[in-house]
Formats: C-alpha cells, sequence, structure tokens
C-alpha cells in the first residue's frame, strides 16, 4: 500500500518539528553542557597533573578554560562594549588568566567552572520565565464565528471588528469582549475573575474573551478589538510586570560595577606604585599583583549565594515547595504582606453542598431521590455538585433517564411518577415563597456566602439546598502562624462582597476586597507594595496572572492552571497552605546562612589582600586561603539541605 503525499508530508513536518524541539532543547541548556563539560575536563587535567604529566594536563585546562569560560566571557565584553563600564564577568576572566600565567591552571580553570555553572543556572531560569506569555496566548481563541446576514463565517479573532456580531455555541471559549445580543447562558469568567461559580449571562449583559460559554448558544456584539480585550490586558500587565528589576537585582549591578573597578584599580596599582615607593623589584611587585588578582576574585563571594540557595532549593522540593530561583527566596523573608486569590486557594475551589434543610411535609429519601434523578439530566455545575454530594447519603439510588425542561439562567422542571417538580433559583420557585420558607431560613445561608437552590413539589417548596466553595483545612491555620510573625494577610477576589465577607470572616483574614478583575488586584498589590514594602501573592487562577507576576514573591497552587505555575516564583506542588509557612522559615534560614557566608568571605579576601600587602603571603597560601574559604562557605551553605 502506498503512503498518500498528505500522510507524508504530515510525518515530514512531525519530524521536522521533533527535530527543531529537539535543536531548541540543546540550544536553551548549552551553557549548563559546556560548565558540565568544563568541569570533566577540570578533573581529568588534575588527575593527570598529580602524575606530573603537564602536557596532557594544561591542554585539558586550556579546553575547560574555553568551553567553560566562552559564554560568560562574551557576555561580560559584550555587556561592556554596550554599556560601556566593566562587569565581574571580566574580572573573573581576569583572574582566571592571572591564576594561569603564574602557573596555577586548575585554579583559575576551577574559577571560569564555578561562575560558568551559577550563569547557565541563571540563564535556565531566564528562559523558562518567558513561556508563561505563550500559555497565556495558547488560551486565546484564534478563530471566532462571524454572524453576516444570517450566514456563519469563521474568521481570525484579529480580523474582528467593533460591531460585528459573533457566534458561540456550549463549550466554546468566548473570543472578544462584547455584549450578549441573544441568548441565555452560565459563563465560567474563572480565567478574569476568578469567580469559582459560572455566572448567568442574559441579553446585553457584558462578556469577556478567554472565559468559557456554558450551556447555551448566544450572539455577541463585539465591544472591543482584540489587543484591547480584558485578556489581551492579563498578558500585557504580565509582560509589564516582568520587565520590572527588583531592588536586590539594582543593587547588585551597581555593587558589580564598583567591585570590579576597584579591584582592577588596585592590581594596576599593585604592578607599579611598591616598586617606586617600596623599593620591590620589579618581579616582586608583578608577583604580588598577579597574587592579589586570584585572592580578590570573588569565587568564594559568588560561592557565599549560590550552593546555599540550591541546597534550599533541594530542601524545599523534598518538602512540597518548588522555588523557581534564589532570589525569591531572598525575598519572601522580607515579606510584610500575603495577598491570597480565594478560589481555589483558600477554598477547594468547586462548589460542595454545606446544608440541606428538608419541609416536614416530604419524607427525606423522597425528596433526595427526586433531586439526584432531576439534577442528573442538567448540565449545570451546580446540578453536577448537587448529584455529587447528595449521592453520598443516598447511595443505592438507581438513577433514569427522564424528560426535563431546564430554563436557563434559572433552574430545571420535571414531571416524577405524575408529581411536577421544580429545582431552581428563588426566581425559578417564586420569590416570595422561597424567602418564606422555614421562617426566612435561606437569609441566613445567603449572608454566610452560600448559593441557595430551592426544590419545589406540585407548587409548594419542600426544601432547599446550600452550597458553598468551602474553605481548605489547612487555610485557617496557615493565616494564623503568617498573622503570628508579623505578617499582614489580605483576600483579593472576583467573588461578591457578601461571599468574600464570609470567607474572611471564618478564616479570620486582616482585609479583603470583592469583585476585582485582573488589573484590580494589580492595583491593589502595587498600593500595598509602596504602604508596606515587599508582598507575596498566592493565587491558582489565569486571572491572578499579572498579580503574581507583579508581586515581590509569586506563590501557586500546585494544581492551579498551567499559566498561574509558569507566572510564579514558587509553587505549592501538593496545595497545602501550611507549606507556606515552612517556605518562610527556610527562607530566613537561607538569608541568615548567606550573610554569614558574605561577611566570612568578604573578611577573608580582605585578610588575604592584607597579608599579599606586607609581603607575608606567598601564592600558595593565597590560593590555599582563597580556596579553602570557598570550600567552607560552600559547606555551610549545604547545611540547607537537612530539614526545615
Amino acid at each position: 500500500m502506498k503512503m498518500e503525499a498528505s500522510t507524508i508530508s504530515q510525518l515530514n513536518d512531525s519530524k521536522n518539528s521533533n527535530e527543531h524541539s529537539l535543536i531548541s532543547k540543546w540550544m536553551e541548556h548549552i551553557e549548563l553542557v559546556n560548565a558540565i563539560i568544563s568541569g570533566v575536563l577540570i578533573l581529568l587535567g588534575w588527575m593527570f597533573n598529580h602524575q606530573g604529566n603537564e602536557v596532557i594536563s594544561i591542554p585539558l585546562f586550556i579546553l575547560a578554560f574555553l568551553i567553560g569560560g566562552y559564554a560568560k566571557a562574551k557576555e561580560g565584553i559584550e555587556e561592556t562594549i554596550a554599556e560601556k563600564k566593566l562587569n565581574v564577568e571580566l574580572l573573573m576572566i581576569f583572574a582566571a588568566i592571572g591564576s594561569a600565567i603564574i602557573g596555577y591552571w586548575a585554579e583559575g580553570a576551577i574559577l571560569i567552572f564555578i561562575f560558568a555553572l551559577s550563569g547557565a543556572l541563571e540563564t535556565y531560569t531566564m528562559n523558562k520565565s518567558q513561556r508563561e506569555i505563550y500559555a497565556l496566548m495558547s488560551l486565546q481563541p484564534e478563530e471566532a464565528v462571524l454572524l453576516v446576514n444570517g450566514k456563519e463565517t469563521k474568521v481570525q479573532v484579529e480580523a474582528l471588528t467593533i460591531g460585528d456580531t459573533i457566534v458561540v455555541k456550549p463549550g466554546e471559549r468566548v473570543p472578544a469582549d462584547g455584549v450578549i445580543l441573544t441568548g441565555k447562558t452560565n459563563i465560567d469568567q474563572a480565567a478574569i475573575t476568578g469567580e469559582s461559580m459560572p455566572i448567568e449571562k442574559n441579553e446585553h449583559d457584558e462578556v469577556f474573551a478567554g472565559t468559557v460559554n456554558g450551556n447555551g448558544s448566544i450572539t455577541i456584539k463585539v465591544t472591543k478589538k482584540s489587543t484591547e480585550t480584558m485578556f489581551h490586558k492579563i498578558v500585557e500587565l504580565v509582560q509589564s510586570a516582568q520587565s520590572e528589576k527588583s531592588p536586590s537585582q539594582q543593587f547588585i549591578e551597581k555593587f558589580e560595577g564598583t567591585y570590579v573597578k576597584a579591584v582592577l584599580a588596585l592590581v594596576a596599582i599593585m604592578m607599579v606604585l611598591p616598586h617606586f615607593a617600596l623599593g620591590w623589584s620589579w618581579n616582586e611587585t608583578i608577583y604580588r599583583a598577579l597574587v592579589l588578582m586570584v585572592v580578590a576574585s570573588p569565587c568564594a563571594l559568588v560561592a557565599s549565594i549560590m550552593p546555599a540557595t540550591l541546597s534550599a532549593i533541594s530542601n524545599g522540593a523534598k518538602n512540597g515547595l518548588l522555588f523557581k530561583g534564589g532570589i525569591h527566596l531572598e525575598q519572601l523573608s522580607k515579606t510584610k504582606a500575603v495577598v491570597f486569590d480565594k478560589t481555589g486557594t483558600l477554598t477547594k475551589g468547586e462548589p460542595t453542598v454545606t446544608d440541606m434543610i428538608v419541609a416536614e411535609t416530604i419524607n427525606e429519601n423522597e425528596f433526595l431521590a427526586a433531586v439526584i434523578t432531576i439534577e442528573n439530566q442538567s448540565t449545570h455545575p451546580l446540578a453536577k455538585a448537587i448529584v455529587k454530594n447528595l449521592k453520598i447519603k443516598l447511595p443505592k439510588i438507581e438513577v433514569n433517564m427522564l424528560s426535563v425542561d431546564e430554563k436557563t439562567g434559572f433552574g430545571v422542571g420535571a414531571s416524577l411518577n405524575g408529581v411536577e417538580w421544580k429545582i431552581g433559583k428563588a426566581d425559578f420557585v417564586g420569590s416570595e415563597n422561597a424567602k418564606n420558607f422555614k421562617e426566612a431560613m435561606s437569609e441566613a445561608l445567603a449572608k454566610e456566602g452560600k448559593t441557595i437552590v430551592y426544590v419545589m413539589r406540585d407548587n409548594k417548596i419542600v426544601g432547599l439546598i446550600a452550597l458553598k466553595d468551602v474553605v481548605r483545612q489547612e487555610a485557617k491555620e496557615a493565616i494564623r502562624l503568617l498573622k503570628a510573625n508579623g505578617i499582614k494577610t489580605v483576600m483579593l477576589t472576583g467573588d461578591s462582597k457578601a461571599t468574600a465577607e464570609a470567607i474572611a470572616q471564618e478564616l479570620e483574614i486582616d482585609e479583603f476586597k470583592a469583585e476585582c478583575l485582573p488589573e484590580d488586584k494589580v492595583v491593589e498589590l502595587k498600593s500595598l507594595k509602596k504602604e508596606l514594602g515587599t508582598v507575596t501573592m498566592i493565587g491558582d487562577g489565569i486571572n491572578d496572572a499579572p498579580a503574581l507576576a507583579i508581586s515581590d514573591v509569586g506563590i501557586a497552587m500546585g494544581e492551579g492552571t498551567d499559566v498561574a505555575l509558569e507566572t510564579a516564583d514558587i509553587v505549592l506542588m501538593k496545595n497545602e497552605l501550611s507549606k507556606l509557612t515552612n517556605a518562610v522559615k527556610l527562607s530566613h534560614k537561607m538569608n541568615r546562612i548567606i550573610k554569614q557566608n558574605i561577611i566570612f568571605s568578604m573578611s577573608v579576601i580582605v585578610l588575604l589582600i592584607c597579608s599579599n600587602f606586607f609581603q607575608v603571603l606567598d601564592l600558595p597560601l593565597g590560593v590555599i586561603g582563597h580556596e579553602g574559604s570557598t570550600i567552607l562557605v560552600i559547606l555551610n551553605g549545604l547545611r540547607l539541605l537537612r530539614g526545615n
């Protein structure tokens, strides 16, 4: 059998795509690969050098220099030319070359290896952080169904203009912001507002691009261009937040230039001044200058941070915490406030039956059987939640198919064994009857943030079912511990004020704001940062992505959306809020160890520089002091591998 041309073309395209993917992955990790190769060459060179075979060891060290140092040397030179200022990359290269010039090839190569490895990890993290933009864009529909003179035509979303009429069928994503012209439905707006319950939409109601249409077909009048939609704003907000540099990053960049200039200036002075001022020979002067180049290189300073950071990250991973970089761990210890999304973060993110009240005029099993049988025919999310929860009370019921009359946005009616039933909102069964049922008990339930579904039999209400997005069991304890550590707790949610207030009171949260769109959350985050300083945001939805990005530390729930996971700096892998306090403790411990290492390494550098100037330090002792201090700070950092 011959393969069709189109099939062959598809296979070739797939093969080319796979090859391109492999090349992309290889290029993304090329710095890390080169650093590892450099490390292997250094090990081989050291082995041959230990055997006295310099003919082989020196070429191996030179290869380690070239392979491991190429990327950072290129980066340092290009940055120096572009910004017209020196940087640590150049200083490390100079120090390594200086070490080689005076015959210490291994020390110079190790210097290159350590710096290359840290640079590779930094590059990998930066590349990964860019993927959330693509994750966001993948959720934006590419096509829309345009309705013109009663005829439906598929067009690109970019081609839509204000005033166009589009058709959105059940289960499809809304392609553009607009207003409903015809039809009724319920829309899952979690992508935009984070609301846990689908929102009922009727004619003239506003809908947003990226949200999911429920069980009704609707026509929409486009009110915004594709580049002006709420969804597009989310993408722009994430991009904008990522481009902002943290205060720590700005400080490091300033310190880098100053440190390099100071060291190079000191080396230049050491190459000349001692000969004329102190009467040193030229050999001694140059020798001391080269020793200074080695001992003043920030090898121990770099090692003060990286091993401690990696150890803390490994510790976190073992305990259900995924940190995407050391900077986020550092920032977490400075947190003055933790901002929580509600749905899926403080709560489970799905409606659960919390109360069932049945009138005395009906048997509870009859009530359960009728509700389960009828609601099982509905596709509404609340109906599914009711069936799932009530089946626990009546597990042996056999659910048969029957004809139901579903009124989109109101409820469902059915005739069961000659009895007429209605299940739905108050307006569907009669607002006055609903209000008076069981002495207006529904009002008390509504104040607790619960959604009420009424059950009517033969025009008389016989019961009600209350549903709520219940809080996570560990949420209250996590908030208590945060407050005990002097950290302010805030909740931002797209839900109504009544629902938000009920959750805030239950969890004893310091402050809350309801009915927040993504851009509102960003405004609140910026306000809190200005008022308090470092602010941490924790969420799980697409709508949380801008706030996660703009916060000093963004934390995502492990079962959250891909966009939230990509945007966040830290991920709670098992959705356990209790891990949040562990993350804060680990952050404090890491910063304490890093401070110890920095103080120690700088003290050793100053001591070695002074000893060299007073001619009491020879190169071997300088190398021992320099590399010894590096080993000590690494070992101190590795203490973080142990439990919290």
